[in-house]
């Protein structure tokens, strides 16, 4: 074997390494792009002192930016059944009647939005709303399950989360979170004498480690 050969050798492994390098890193980059974007985003806005109010009309988003221009308005993306989280800037549809045990049924209905968990109440009745964002068990899909619920972790007691449906808006408060093991499947089954509202995704994201709930109560006054 010649020195040139050697040297074109070295050469083709170093580029076919490199290359595979690169990939890696763009496929990172693509794969947890939402949820980078939403943290960047999300944090910048803080810095920047914006906050989000949800709008029903037209006309109250046009109010709302000529007497607040620091204060972006959120129309619903779904007023059949939807939720939006103002601190988080998150709206998504949500999709009712889904079993969260099964797992081809719960993968379809979340790549339309969020899962309300088949046999919990409907907004405003007595009892629990609970709708859920799971993670799947491959880290590289977290940017199709996960997104919409990746800044839950932020909600604090006293932040609003806003249902609408059957095109009445109902707004529930935040009153408490916690983190769980995957198997404390109690909570979907809960019941409660008050009308709650409990937001489950997984933890950490992008993972399917344990579960991350939170929990509201509608407000009435």
């Amino acid at each position: 074997m010649t020195i040139g050969s050697d040297f074109i050798k070295i050469f083709v492994l170093r580029t076919v390494g490199n290359f595979l390098l690169l990939s890696a890193i763009a496929g990172v980059i693509l794969t947890f792009s939402p949820a980078i974007q939403a943290e960047v985003v999300y944090r910048y806005d803080n810095l920047a002192g914006k906050q989000f109010v949800v709008v029903d009309t037209p006309q109250q988003r046009a109010n709302l930016l000529a007497v607040a221009p620091n204060t972006l308005p959120i129309t619903p993306v779904d007023l059949d059944f939807g939720v939006v989280i103002p601190k988080i800037n998150a709206n998504a549809k949500v999709i009712p009647n889904v079993d969260p045990g099964n797992e081809t049924e719960y993968l379809a209905a979340l790549k339309q939005g969020v899962a309300q968990a088949r046999g919990t109440v409907n907004p405003g009745q007595v009892g629990d709303v609970f709708l859920f964002a799971h993670s799947v068990g491959n880290f590289w899909e977290v940017n199709r399950w996960n997104a919409v619920f990746y800044l839950l972790r932020e909600l604090a007691p006293g932040d609003e989360v806003d249902l609408f449906y059957q095109g009445r808006r109902f707004i529930y408060v935040v009153y408490d979170k916690k983190i769980v093991p995957p198997d404390a499947t109690g909570y979907l089954t809960a019941q409660a004498n008050f009308s709650m509202l409990t937001l489950q995704t997984c933890w950490p994201p992008g993972t399917t480690l344990e579960r991350l709930l939170v929990f509201a109560r509608l407000k009435t006054s």
